[in-house]
């Protein structure tokens, strides 16, 4: 029996309904990812990947699901050409159908970061730019979408949970609580071909110019803006701790 909330005329979530949902599906991951792809309730769904260095295992789960689910990718721009090249053989690879590559708007580009340089100035305005701004006109048609992010990543993603509320949309994170080691397993077991940086010493990858190798001993997005007080680029907002529901 499906543990999704009856259909609503109010397209919009709220906090209330990923407490719901938090509790209905008691963090099966693979259980609630299964529901929002094949149950309308949960209404139109979009899968949000950087492929990146992990991006394989969720969407290997996905596919075995629904090949046709939207997969939503942003191209900054910056990304790396092994990043780039990854993206289209992950995705031939895994049979996706609908693979959406997103843009920044030229415009904004030519009125914002002229000579590319804005990365080493205003890291938070470039990524404001040419990653939050297109995923934002992406997610437009959908009520839904499933993030890869993981509790293990860092300490502003320790407290992750399956469900979260964010823009009136529910954001899925259906690897919240997978360890490395789980990661690593499940790739071995169905044999996923990894992101070529990964073993080159970049266990998270972003935009070439703000990621860097990262060293024995570091949480795996040390890399990400090093020097920088940044740990996120901004498509992912820390929930209101004062708006969290009581159950």
């Amino acid at each position: 029996m499906s543990t999704a909330p009856a259909p609503r005329a109010d397209p919009a979530w709220t906090v209330a309904d990923a407490g719901a949902l938090n509790l209905r599906y008691g963090g099966d991951g693979l259980a609630a990812l299964a529901d929002v792809l094949t149950d309308p309730a949960f209404g139109d769904v979009a899968i949000v990947s950087s492929f990146g260095a992990d991006s394989a295992v969720l969407l290997h789960m996905a596919a075995q699901i629904r090949r046709d689910a939207p997969v939503l990718f942003v191209e900054t721009g910056w990304l790396f050409p092994e990043t780039l090249r990854y993206a289209e053989d992950l995705s031939a690879w895994l049979g996706l159908t609908d693979v959406r590559w997103l843009h920044p708007d030229q415009a904004v580009l030519d009125a914002k970061d002229p000579k590319r340089l804005r990365w080493s100035y205003d890291p938070d305005g470039c990524c404001e730019i040419r990653k939050v701004e297109p995923l934002d006109r992406g997610l437009t048609p959908f009520n839904l979408w499933v993030s890869g992010r993981k509790s293990h990543q860092n300490r502003a993603r320790a407290q992750l949970s399956l469900f979260e509320e964010q823009d009136r949309r529910l954001k899925l994170n259906p690897l919240h609580d997978w360890t490395n080691d789980r990661l690593r397993a499940y790739a071995a077991t169905h044999k996923l071909p990894p992101h070529p940086l990964v073993a080159d010493g970049y266990p998270s990858i972003g935009c070439s110019p703000c990621t860097s190798r990262v060293q024995p001993g570091e949480d795996p997005r040390a890399g990400r803006w090093r020097g920088w007080d940044k740990s996120e680029c901004g498509i992912h907002k820390a929930p209101d701790p004062g708006n969290e529901p009581v159950f």
